[in-house]
């Protein structure tokens, strides 16, 4: 149950991202690109070290 609500954060929090990307594309706005990879990256990096550490 955990790993699944785990899994369901990261994914949404790297769709944000991605729709900060896309949104930051359309207006030309180099800066809420550069957020939405952050965002994007830090959920894949904390969901992996969250996952790796409750084995």
């Amino acid at each position: 149950m955990y790993t699944a609500l785990v899994v369901v954060a990261v994914l949404l929090a790297v769709a944000l991202g991605a729709a900060g990307v896309v949104l930051g594309e359309a207006d030309d706005s180099p800066g809420l690109q550069g957020l939405g990879v952050l965002l994007a990256l830090g959920a894949v990096v904390l969901g992996y070290r969250t996952l790796r550490r409750a084995r």
